[in-house]
């Protein structure tokens, strides 16, 4: 069995490339020479910097190599040479190692390349003058295994190119050997069953060769040459003459026990068709792992673009909603279609009165409630450090001193300080969406006096709160819009339209109310019995939960048995439709209690 097998490869030579511009003449095809090789052999070598972590070894990469094996790692002569038909059917303008990534495209090449590399890295000893060769031909065996076990506790992530070049360089090992009988069957061992005590190979996948091996061998022998190639494998880079204790070691256990084992006839088929049993189990596994990859990748790509299409979409509508609260809430009060043009002969307003005397006290007295729920109690930060300012706790100061006394080092921090800082006030947005279909007639009157006592209140409240309502058939109404100044007469409004608009005066509300915004008590009520298509439901819902996972309370006022419920709302049936504005008021004490 020979040893010292390692290989990688890669690029193609540009100036090969060269091509005639615009006289006509066919493109120069590249050629395949041995010159052209050099380039991939000099790209290797700069990828072999990261892989051995030296900076003095030389790459040659050319048809066929002097050892006659697929890959040889030449210690004396600081250099690798590589077979470059280990990259067929590439070419090497094909190749470019020095292109992170490139090498998925040659798994083999690169597999017998990281193991060059691991020999570079690891095999630092060199038998001296007069060792026995059959010594140190069965030390070099030992090498394989030890040295991508030493490889793999570095980079870790080559596990995948090892197994590849264990594929590459095996099988031609086995079906060609070098040793003959007992030797045979221990040399297919150790390069079998020593990667799997490395980690490289899994003990599932070398179960064929371990029978085998244990069959013609026997269990005892088996076992004192497992106990040697795991000795071996502590074994450190520069140690020569333990390795070489090893090689004699396994040459002694060979030589007592091969004269009373039975060589099978056909002992190289056997041990071909055992190693080529793992080897296929190996490629099904990595063939499984590197599916099992490229479907989470996919995955992770199919989210990414899902994510991707979700924010482009919500970017959408939030401009559509900016556009669609700049038309519903413009001064002229006129009415709009979802699409900003204006509808004035479908406006459901029929007139403006003054606040009647119960109006304006309810509006007081909601102003106070809301003035209540937003009050915050000042936080404390209670501090302590050894030094002043502060005030002294003479108990931990005693602590410290005796603590000094006792020469340690004082801990006791005596001077206590607390920061008393006030909390700010939240806000309040209030939005009312109102169904003026005309199933909707008897909320009309009550409706309206609740958007007026809402929007006063909330004026008074603080400068920063807001509120306004929208009533909504096919087309949008803006009856209060978001300002800061209290409206001073009531709007009247009938319900004798059609159809629904619910989904676009959500977002006329959320995006003139920052409803969607922390910070603020936020509350959204509809009026509606929510008799709806099944489109007009469905786009409504999906503004509602929106709104509820941003933390806004989402409250539907109904007045008939009839109604439906909104999924996602807060349910509030109302037999007396004149008191829609107290339980409005209520929701909005409620909301503004909440905040945080």
């Amino acid at each position: 069995m020979s040893a010292h097998h390692h290989v990688q490869s890669t690029p193609d030579d540009d100036a090969d490339l060269a091509r005639w511009d615009d006289d006509g003449a066919p493109p120069a095809q590249p050629r395949t020479s041995p010159a052209a090789w050099l380039r991939v052999g000099a790209e290797l070598g700069d990828r072999l910097v990261a892989l051995s972590g030296r900076q003095d070894l030389l790459v040659t990469c050319r048809p066929g190599t002097r050892s006659g094996a697929p890959a040889a790692y030449f210690p004396g002569l600081a250099e690798i040479e590589f077979d470059a038909g280990l990259f067929a059917p590439l070419k090497p303008h094909e190749i470019h190692p020095r292109i992170m990534g490139d090498e998925e495209r040659y798994p083999a090449a690169w597999g017998v390349f990281v193991h060059e590399a691991a020999h570079a890295a690891h095999s630092v000893w060199t038998a001296p003058a007069g060792a026995d060769p059959r010594v140190v031909e069965a030390a070099l065996l030992l090498e394989e295994s030890r040295v991508e076990g030493a490889h793999l506790i570095t980079r870790p992530t080559d596990r995948t190119h090892l197994r590849t070049s264990a594929r590459t360089l095996v099988m031609p090992d086995i079906a060609q050997p070098t040793l003959q009988g007992i030797e045979q069957a221990a040399g297919a061992a150790a390069l079998i069953l020593g990667r799997r005590d490395v980690g490289i190979l899994d003990a599932g996948e070398t179960r064929a060769v371990a029978d085998l091996c244990e069959k013609v061998l026997g269990a005892p022998l088996l076992a004192t040459l497992t106990r040697i190639w795991a000795a071996a494998h502590q074994c450190a880079d520069h140690d020569a003459t333990t390795m070489l204790a090893h090689g004699r070691e396994w040459c002694d256990a060979l030589d007592v026990a091969a004269p009373a084992l039975p060589v099978p006839e056909n002992l190289t088929d056997l041990l071909s068709g055992a190693v080529g049993v793992v080897m296929d189990s190996a490629a099904a596994v990595d063939a499984a792992d590197l599916a099992a990859q490229a479907a989470a990748t996919n995955a992770v790509a199919a989210k990414s673009k899902a994510q991707a299409q979700d924010r482009a979409q919500q970017a959408s509508q939030r401009r559509k909603a900016a556009a669609t609260a700049k038309s519903v809430f413009n001064t002229r009060g006129t009415t709009v279609n979802p699409d900003g043009a204006p509808a004035p002969y479908s406006n459901p307003v029929t007139g403006t009165r003054r606040p009647t005397a119960a109006e304006k006290s309810a509006a007081a007295r909601l102003s106070r409630a809301l003035r209540a729920a937003a009050y915050r109690e000042r936080t404390e930060e209670r501090t302590t450090s050894p030094t002043p300012p502060g005030r002294l706790n003479m108990g931990r100061a005693l602590a410290r001193d005796a603590q000094r006394a006792a020469g340690s080092i004082p801990t006791a921090e005596p001077f206590t300080q607390i920061r008393r800082r006030n909390s700010p006030t939240p806000p309040l947005r209030v939005g009312i969406a109102v169904d003026v279909s005309g199933s909707m007639r008897a909320a009309c009157e009550p409706v309206a006096s609740a958007a007026w006592i809402v929007a006063r209140a909330a004026a008074l409240t603080d400068p920063d709160s807001l509120s306004a309502t929208i009533a909504y058939d096919t087309h949008l109404t803006a009856l209060t819009r978001p300002g800061h100044r209290a409206p001073e007469r009531v709007t009247n409004f009938a319900a004798n339209g059609r159809s629904h608009n619910l989904a676009n005066a959500i977002d006329a509300l959320n995006h003139g109310l920052e409803l969607s915004r922390l910070g603020t008590g936020r509350l959204l009520v509809i009026v509606t019995d929510a008799v709806y298509t099944a489109d007009e439901t469905t786009q409504a819902v999906t503004r509602v939960k929106q709104l509820t996972t941003a933390g806004c309370a989402v409250l539907q006022l109904t007045l008939t048995a009839r109604s439906q419920h909104l999924p996602g709302t807060t349910l509030l049936h109302l037999p007396q439709p004149s008191s829609a504005p107290v339980a409005i008021a209520k929701a909005a004490t409620d909301a503004i209690r909440r905040t945080r």
